[in-house]
């Protein structure tokens, strides 16, 4: 979910943009990613990787592979971590709504609506936490 949301408001915490953004050959063995400029519980995004492209923690178990790209250290705070993992409960609670084709439904005398979003479609995460979401949002991802 990470990944996701990070896409979303196109900011992947990069505190020295040039430091912390790495670009080469890197070797995943064994799940393991070795480099030496992540730390422990760090999370970082992979670029480039047919397998592993995405928002981890390190250490983190990967797809082995040897790829071409990027791997960027972010500087995620914690209670960005708490919203994050706060939506995905919420996702998870709320799915079969979200998943539902039908926004309203009536028949023999029952009737249901479900809410909608901003955009009069299925009112999903993005809505329900989008002021949350504003202080961390980015208008680009550099």
């Amino acid at each position: 979910m990470l990944t996701i949301i990070c896409a979303e408001i196109r900011n992947y915490f990069l505190t020295h943009r040039e430091a912390d953004i790495h670009g080469g050959t890197f070797k995943i063995e064994n799940g393991g990613l070795n480099v030496d400029f992540l730390k422990n519980g760090q999370y970082f995004r992979i670029l480039g990787s047919a397998l592993n492209d995405g928002v981890h923690q390190f250490p983190a178990e990967l797809q082995d592979e040897t790829f071409e790209g990027t791997v960027w250290a972010m500087s995620v705070p914690p209670d960005f971590v708490a919203l994050v993992e706060e939506i995905d409960a919420w996702v998870r609670s709320n799915g079969n709504a979200l998943n539902s084709p039908y926004t309203s439904e009536s028949f023999g005398g029952y009737s249901y609506s479900n809410a909608t979003g901003a955009n009069g479609g299925a009112y999903t995460w993005r809505d329900h936490f989008a002021a949350r979401l504003n202080g961390y949002r980015r208008s680009s991802v550099l």
